[in-house]
């Protein structure tokens, strides 16, 4: 969708995403570099067919999760999506349980899953103090799309909020699966409920 930015980093390079529970931009200090949140990062493959480039990854700016009952603490974690090279639509689906599970989900294909989101860890610079208190819970936020210097067009941009689902576990998931199953391509849908 177009060339990089000049001067952009390399390792901006075809990269954006969706920041999930996004601090409150109120909370940011001025000179802050990334919300704290997390995040579904885009990647896009280059030219070359052999290539492996994954996408809807996760990235953790001033975040920790929990993937298979262990607490992850590095920057990034590659997904086990294919490599999409080139331009083109891509289905990405986020479902955003509060602090319980999050699924990066690509063209129906759960590609990512970790559990109890919440504040810690470094890769966020210029934060105020007070609004970076490692371990709490992350179990709401704002939602960010961005890019890292590369164009990207975002066709359609879906939210669903399951709140009234909370107490309705079959009922929660029976409406996720009928709003997955939607024909609907070039989208992102975020699907949230809060704890």
């Amino acid at each position: 969708m177009g060339e990089q930015a000049p001067g952009g980093e390399g390792w901006a390079w075809r990269n954006s995403g969706v920041m999930l529970h996004g601090q409150d931009p109120h909370t940011m200090g001025k000179n802050q570099d990334f919300p704290i949140s997390i995040e579904g990062q885009f990647l896009g493959g280059d030219t070359n067919p052999n290539s492996v480039r994954t996408t809807s990854n996760l990235c953790t700016p001033g975040t920790h999760v929990v993937i298979n009952n262990e607490l992850f603490t590095p920057h990034c974690k590659n997904s086990t999506s294919k490599t999409y090279h080139g331009d083109q639509w891509v289905t990405a689906d986020f479902v955003v349980l509060g602090d319980s599970l999050i699924q990066h989900i690509l063209e129906g294909e759960v590609v990512m899953e970790y559990t109890k989101p919440q504040i810690g860890g470094e890769m966020v610079d210029g934060f105020l103090a007070n609004s970076k208190k490692d371990g709490q819970p992350l179990t709401s936020g704002f939602i960010y799309l961005q890019s890292e210097s590369h164009p990207i067009d975002f066709r359609k941009v879906e939210l669903y909020n399951l709140e009234k689902y909370k107490k309705n576990p079959a009922r929660l998931q029976q409406t996720i699966a009928k709003i997955l199953h939607k024909k609907d391509i070039e989208i992102i849908r975020c699907f949230f409920m809060s704890y």
